[in-house]
């Protein structure tokens, strides 16, 4: 099985990247973020053409998720309510950023972090909030799910080789100490480990590079787009890459694909 996560930074605007990138690569599951629409002008049809269905939670203009499925999906959820209840969701879910469904036993979460714009700013502090009722989230997750896996985009680093050029880094958004500390605290501690990681151990490989200062023809990018996987669904992992051809076309998302491969039980 193979499962996809790509933020595209608005999913009407790269319409042709993603069908096209779709057609290209036998993808079970495609994650994506950013999506930037709401759910009633959610562009369905184009995936419908190609034999996907499309599960959507999105808003105007900001953030959204969506899965776009070769099968039919199982136990779909939106936002963090449904799992964590209201009371504890609060006013997280107000920004759609979570949606979770089971593909052949596997469940599988796609994640918009928050960027949390500068260090010490309210973002910021929402940023943090956030990843405490993500950890909350994904403990219930794990009591009843051992095969899960947790992709997106995160905004965060996770440690320096992920950085084109880690100086300075502790002082920046995505790399603080106490943005790393939150993501390995809520994520890993509770057993997922960077499937990307299985595969690649060196620095060098990177999902995200910024619009300016041509940052991608340079390679000045950041590894912030992940798969992070419990023990089972780590065992069974053949292969995790990053696409960067689709960052290479005309007027593209910063970010480009990342693929996890799982062989079958």
């Amino acid at each position: 099985m193979k499962v996809a996560t790509w933020n595209v930074n608005s999913v009407r605007t790269r319409l042709q990247h993603v069908t096209d990138w779709l057609s290209a690569h036998e993808v079970d599951l495609l994650c994506l973020q950013e999506t930037k629409v709401v759910d009633a002008d959610f562009p369905r049809d184009a995936f419908t053409e190609l034999g996907y269905e499309t599960y959507v939670y999105g808003q105007k203009s900001y953030n959204g998720v969506a899965l776009i499925s070769r099968s039919p999906l199982e136990e779909v959820t939106m936002g963090f309510a449904p799992v964590v209840g209201e009371a504890i969701a609060q006013e997280f879910d107000d920004q759609k950023r979570v949606i979770a469904a089971t593909l052949n036993g596997v469940r599988v979460v796609d994640l918009y972090v928050p960027n949390g714009s500068s260090i010490g700013s309210e973002k910021y502090d929402y940023k943090m909030r956030w990843f405490q009722v993500l950890h909350t989230y994904l403990e219930s997750v794990l009591k009843n799910q051992s095969d899960l896996v947790v992709c997106g985009d995160f905004n965060i680093a996770l440690d320096d080789r992920d950085i084109y050029n880690p100086e300075g880094k502790a002082k920046h958004i995505m790399s603080s100490p106490q943005e790393r500390e939150v993501l390995t605290q809520s994520v890993l501690d509770l057993g997922l480990a960077d499937a990307f990681r299985k595969f690649t151990s060196e620095g060098g490989y990177f999902s995200w590079w910024d619009y300016r200062a041509a940052a991608f023809r340079r390679n000045m990018g950041w590894r912030i787009d992940h798969h992070y996987v419990s023990p089972s669904v780590y065992e069974r992992a053949i292969a995790c890459t990053i696409d960067t051809e689709p960052r290479k076309l005309e007027k593209p998302s910063d970010h480009t694909p990342v693929v996890l491969e799982i062989r079958d039980p």
